[in-house]
């Protein structure tokens, strides 16, 4: 028997999910969660032999990483022996390669089958792994992510359409150190201001 813990903070789906998996003979679903800080809590109780979890949901306190991939950084230390598996709605390419390089082992968008999910499962709880072709496809098309760690968290205090001032605040920079990673970032991502470089960031999954 498989033991899965489920992570979702939205409550329908992670509940009919649950209902669906448990159909499968072979698979039991020991653990819900509704945020990264729960799903750990889960995880150290019940020892999973598999966690399914959302990408974007409500993080770890203390931590800057998504949520999804917030737990799976902990439980490689914690829970060792737990597979992890990212089902998600927001399937952009840096999502992928950074789910892939925290250690997941498969990542799938919610738009697949209940069937396919469980046989993702089986496949990752046996050592494989198993990632969706389109969404690798587009991760290969996009290329590496040519955002430093701080032009990119520049961009996500810039996400709002906050002045410079309170972005530099956010960020702890000054001002002028803001506007040049700002300036830098556009000539990146080939976009004339800071609104275009968010939406071009975004759509790849880079912040």
């Amino acid at each position: 028997m498989i033991r899965l813990l489920l992570a979702d903070d939205e409550n329908l789906i992670r509940t009919a999910l649950a209902a669906l998996l448990s159909l499968e003979v072979d698979l039991a679903v020991v653990g819900q969660a509704a945020s990264a800080d729960g799903a750990l809590a889960m995880a150290r109780l019940h020892h999973p032999d598999v966690a399914v979890l959302d990408l974007q949901m409500p993080g770890l306190a203390g931590s800057g990483a998504m949520g999804g991939l917030g737990v799976v950084g902990a439980l490689k230390s914690e829970v060792p022996d737990c597979a992890c598996l990212i089902v998600t709605g927001h399937g952009r390419p840096g999502h992928l390669k950074q789910a892939l390089a925290a250690g997941v082992r498969g990542f799938l968008p919610k738009t697949v089958s209940a069937h396919v999910l469980a046989d993702v499962i089986r496949t990752i709880h046996s050592g494989g792994r198993y990632v969706d072709p389109e969404l690798a496809a587009e991760a290969i098309s996009a290329g590496d992510n040519p955002l430093t760690p701080r032009e990119a968290e520049v961009l996500e205090h810039a996400a709002d359409g906050a002045p410079i001032d309170q972005i530099a605040r956010r960020a702890s920079l000054s001002p002028g150190t803001v506007r040049n990673y700002l300036s830098s970032a556009a000539a990146k991502l080939n976009t004339t201001n800071r609104y275009e470089s968010v939406q071009v960031a975004r759509t790849h999954g880079w912040i």
